[in-house]
């Protein structure tokens, strides 16, 4: 990932060009010398940076000069995620069909060196400190993590238990007044899963398409939703973005998402696409989200790294980066929670 950063005229001409089309200078300079009153020769030297460092691949030559948009600068496309999702679903210049280059072109390295830097730090921090604790602090450890975890990632997808009932219901098994009974169930089990997971984490070394599956039984467990890759298609609320409806496709976009979490280099990315890959294929019926934070935490307890609880997080700026991701293919906001997250995890938990 590059770490040069973008100046505002570069960002908008990202933010414009469509995924898949191809633009002549024409059409470029009408947008931004015309309506936006930017000099050709700076519309011109914009371009020419962004090609050099791989987000636009350029073509033709002179008056006959291209620009399209590359995987690369789709994926680090530095989008406001709260100012894209306040855009109206027709107003936004959306990809609105499943990418099928997304995985296969994923780059090794996502996060940049300054961010590998601090995560390894951080990563540093949560084993030193957990070093010495004794198997009675390491077990209230884990049942505290799985109580944040298991309450935020429920809220997130709209559970009205708060962390004090998520408590209650996971220690000692008593549900709260006033809340449906899947309310509980969903709670529930993210704590088997988190358990499956944690007791089988060697195997998240090489992930594949069963072990997505397992997590997402264990998921919906209970719900009325049925195991298995879906057979249909399924639509997103609020999103343009339909996610692939034939179930070989779906199965080999699977395939792809854990060829490239293999590729890419660090745990943390990883985790990363893994969060992101599930998300964006929508592989199941319900349930996807929640699948896809289980997968990525037991990908970072494979590598003996801390798992993400998401306890801080904010649920509408979470949703928003997964718009983004959705319907620009752009990590960066999504980028910016993992890292916040892992800090504080490794900041707040020992290692279990």
């Amino acid at each position: 990932m590059t770490d040069k950063k973008l100046n505002k005229r570069q960002e908008v001409i990202l933010l414009n060009i469509e995924f898949g089309k191809t633009y002549a200078m024409a059409e470029i300079a009408k947008f931004f010398v015309e309506r936006n009153k930017t000099s050709l020769a700076t519309l011109r030297r914009d371009l020419k940076e962004l090609s050099n460092i791989g987000f636009l691949e350029q073509g033709g030559k002179l008056k006959n000069t291209t620009y399209k948009i590359t995987t690369l600068g789709m994926l680090l496309n530095p989008i406001n995620a709260h100012d894209y999702g306040a855009i109206e679903v027709d107003k936004r210049k959306a990809y609105p069909t499943y990418n099928f280059s997304l995985f296969e072109e994923m780059p090794k390295n996502i996060f940049s060196e300054k961010e590998i830097q601090k995560l390894n730090e951080s990563t540093e921090l949560f084993i030193h400190k957990s070093k010495g604790a004794s198997k009675t602090i390491q077990k209230k450890e884990l049942e505290r993590f799985v109580i944040e975890l298991s309450w935020k990632s429920s809220k997130i997808e709209g559970n009205t238990y708060t962390l004090l009932d998520t408590e209650l219901l996971l220690k000692e098994g008593i549900e709260a007044k006033g809340h449906t009974k899947n309310e509980a169930i969903m709670i529930l089990n993210h704590k088997k899963a988190f358990d499956y997971v944690l007791s089988s984490r060697d195997k998240y070394l090489k992930p594949n398409v069963r072990l997505v599956e397992d997590i997402h039984r264990l998921m919906v467990d209970g719900l009325d939703v049925s195991f298995g890759l879906r057979s249909r298609a399924v639509g997103i609320t609020g999103t343009k973005y339909m996610p692939l409806s034939i179930p070989t496709q779906i199965h080999e976009a699977l395939i792809d998402l854990c060829h490239a979490i293999e590729r890419v280099e660090t745990p943390y990315e990883k985790a990363l696409i893994a969060l992101l890959g599930i998300s964006y294929i929508q592989p199941f019926e319900d349930g996807n989200k929640r699948t896809a934070r289980l997968f990525a935490d037991a990908i970072l307890l494979a590598y003996s790294c801390a798992p993400l609880s998401y306890r801080n997080v904010d649920e509408v700026n979470y949703r928003e980066s997964i718009l983004v991701f959705y319907e620009k293919n752009s990590v960066v906001p999504i980028c910016n929670i993992v890292v916040q997250q892992y800090i504080f995890s490794c900041e707040n938990y020992l290692k279990f």
